[in-house]
């Protein structure tokens, strides 16, 4: 294959809503580009794009597809992306190597949620958008109503650079009012004509909108458009080109992929208008020094994406960030230090993968049998020490619990879920020793069927799906006392150990203490030692030893410790870790002969217990910040199941064209939110989470959850 300078190269991902079209018009593309000699369709299940088996069996794309074309002389990655919310991490590290989006909209439907999901994060990233209206041969297409959608989501950037002359069945011609030009579409021949008198005006006047908006992004241009009262077409290609790097505006174009009409002219847009990655403004690194797509710089890539193929084994997708790539060359891992050698290189489409000698700044490939590099890791030339920062994804909205049917499959689980994050960063994999389950943190409830389905079919490991526990946290709200003396005998040496302690709930900046009253008794403390201790699980132990006259001695004083550490980790109303808590050992009773370790560490444990019992004990859950992004139509229905789950709203407002909830809502009444959103709206409204902090639950649940507790104790 040719080897294109940076200049020649144009990065493209292929965004929407699904349904939108964007596997078709990719395969339309390729078919266009002389790539492929026939079309395959999603149905018959051969499209170059959608060429994975779990997206065959659900007919929509699960993971992102690279893919290229050459025309006129120039060379065009695409990439696309799923539609589906539940795979959005593929779409986020989709945009991370391309330049340019392109977002596609089914012209029956106009904006849609998936469509707005996905303007966010383009909005977010600052990445450029180019809109392409889809399926205008459809009987339902509407391009007027489509086009007010667009406007009320992205704003007045919104200009055409071309309208449809005949939308619906017949669809075949489209109007260029950046050539001025009737294009007249038979299969994939395409006739150039005049503008027909009856679109004249039309056309002149969409025009004169566009010149004016692709002026405004440049200072020259402007003063070119006051003077000569106009742009010339190279003129008005150039302020285009200004307008899409600086997100001033968002071009529209007509196709539709299935009948090929309007796609040869859009990859002229893309190969004649479109920034080459060199004109892009130059990425930073980690440390902020910023790295110039220059293939005459130090060589330097990163990894996007690693997939898993069949008869092939692990593949790594990157684009070349600066200087060369070529087969053979040695890199070093600037996260690991480790080298690593390029054995291979390709250039993909889909499952087609073809040699090549060399990559230069700006492209995109891949290469397999790198020993230790992964998805988000930099890879440069000895001595350049650049790394770029990985791509940040969105926190996760669903979990399950994963059990194997089979007991001794714990291992092999294992090694699956952690090859799926390397596949799928989105897919979170804890292995919580503290609710004794491993979690699996998802997108959605489609996102964990395709992680099943891998378990299943490609790993064969069979699991159940459970509900996750929740990670509830228990402390206290006041002081209390409480001694325990542990005595055995048994022939021989006994063990005898007792412990006299006050416990009180943790605050920072508490002074240490010296006198405490406890109903109508005072005990008067001397600290002779003082522990902080940072809990993993977060909040903290102080331990005070207060003890005068060595009624313990101080060799066993890291055994009571030990046992209190021991209760803090299984606390005593749930088994959940407590927390922010300070214990004050202040007497006890020793043995010469008896008193051991194991005694006073079971003394301790046991008192801790008792006295946190008695100090007004509380049991904390995680609370999340939830805002869902809804239809003004469904909002009561949204409120309403909010209310249900115990949230508290912190506010609304409206952000374009949807109404916005933030609310706090505990954990425990998230599971399966995001199924029944969907359900609820249709699968019209959206919503993230992130973790805000641990607040009290209700009397009535706390008695709940402690007495499903001793329960589950007796049963044990």
């Amino acid at each position: 294959m040719k080897i294109y300078t940076t200049d020649k190269i144009k990065n493209l991902v292929l965004l929407g809503s699904g349904g939108s079209g964007k596997t078709t018009f990719a395969e339309s593309m390729l078919f266009a580009s002389g790539l492929i000699d026939r079309k395959g369709d999603i149905a018959s299940k051969n499209t170059v794009s959608d060429y994975q088996t779990i997206e065959h069996e659900n007919e929509n794309s699960v993971f992102s597809t690279v893919l290229y074309a050459e025309q006129n002389g120039k060379k065009i990655n695409i990439i696309d992306a799923p539609g589906a919310d539940d795979y959005v991490g593929s779409v986020i590290s989709s945009m991370r190597p391309t330049d340019i989006a392109a977002m596609l909209v089914n012209a029956t439907s106009g904006v849609e949620v998936g469509t707005e999901i996905q303007a966010r994060i383009a909005e977010n990233r600052n990445h450029p958008v180019v809109i392409v209206v889809n399926q205008l041969d459809h009987e339902k297409a509407n391009f007027e109503n489509t086009i007010d959608s667009l406007k009320q989501s992205f704003g007045s950037d919104v200009v055409l650079a071309q309208f449809p002359v005949n939308a619906g069945e017949g669809f075949d011609s489209i109007i260029d009012v950046i050539t001025m030009k009737m294009y007249k579409f038979s299969g994939a021949k395409c006739e150039i004509l005049d503008i027909p008198a009856e679109f004249a005006d039309k056309a002149a006047e969409v025009q004169n909108e566009l010149i004016e908006k692709a002026a405004e992004n440049d200072e020259n241009l402007m003063e070119i458009f006051f003077e000569n009262d106009g742009l010339t077409e190279d003129e008005m290609r150039s302020g285009i080109t200004a307008g899409l790097i600086n997100r001033g505006m968002f071009p529209v174009f007509c196709v539709s992929g299935l009948k090929d009409v309007g796609v040869s002219r859009f990859m002229e847009f893309v190969t004649n208008v479109l920034p080459s990655p060199a004109e892009m403004p130059a990425p930073a690194a980690i440390d902020g020094t910023e790295v110039k797509c220059d293939a005459s710089g130090k060589a330097s890539l990163f990894i996007f994406k690693t997939a898993v193929e069949e008869h092939i084994g692990e593949i790594v997708y990157f684009k070349v960030r600066s200087g060369e790539i070529t087969e053979g060359m040695d890199l070093i891992n600037t996260r690991t230090e480790n080298k690593e050698r390029i054995s291979q290189l390709y250039v993909v489409a889909g499952k087609k993968r073809e040699k090549v000698e060399k990559l230069v700044a700006g492209d995109i490939g891949a290469t397999v049998k790198l020993k230790a590099t992964k998805t988000d890791d930099t890879l440069a030339v000895a001595g350049f020490n650049v790394q770029y920062p990985g791509v940040a994804f969105p926190h996760p909205k669903y979990r399950v619990a994963v059990k194997t049917v089979v007991e001794g499959d714990e291992e092999k689980l294992g090694d699956a879920l952690n090859k799926m994050h390397e596949i799928d960063p989105t897919l979170i994999i804890e292995y919580s020793k503290e609710l004794k389950q491993i979690i699996v943190h998802g997108q959605g409830e489609y996102h964990l069927r395709m992680l099943k389905w891998y378990l299943d079919k490609v790993y064969k490991i069979d699991v159940n799906y459970v509900d996750p526990k929740i990670p509830y946290r228990e402390t206290i709200t006041k002081r209390a006392q409480a001694d325990y003396r542990h005595k055995k005998q048994s022939g021989g040496s006994g063990q005898f150990g007792e412990v006299h302690m006050i416990i009180e709930p943790y605050t920072e900046g508490m002074d240490d203490p010296k006198m405490i009253k406890l109903g109508d008794k005072e005990y008067k403390l001397s600290v002779r030692g003082k522990e902080e201790h940072d809990l993993p699980w977060g909040g903290k132990l102080v331990f005070f030893n207060c003890i005068v006259g060595g009624s313990i001695d101080a060799r066993f004083h890291p055994a009571i410790l030990k046992g209190i550490m021991e209760k803090l980790e299984n606390g005593p109303l749930t088994g959940s870790y407590a927390r922010d808590i300070r214990v004050m050992i202040y007497d006890g009773k020793m043995h010469p002969v008896d008193s051991n370790e194991i005694s006073f560490k079971l003394a301790g444990r046991n008192a801790f217990s008792m006295a946190f019992k008695n100090a007004g004990p509380k049991i904390m859950e995680p609370v999340y910040n939830v805002d869902v992004f809804v239809p003004s139509d469904r909002m009561g229905d949204v409120m309403s199941d909010l209310q249900g789950r115990r949230a508290i709203v912190q506010g609304m407002s409206s952000e374009k064209g949807f109404e916005k909830i933030s609310a706090k809502v505990p954990l425990a009444e998230m599971n399966k939110y995001s199924t029944s959103l969907s359900s609820i709206t249709a699968g019209r409204a959206m919503f993230n989470m992130e973790f805000a902090e641990y607040e009290q639950v209700p009397m009535e649940i706390q008695t709940e959850l402690m007495k499903k507790f001793a329960e589950e104790e007796e049963e044990d």
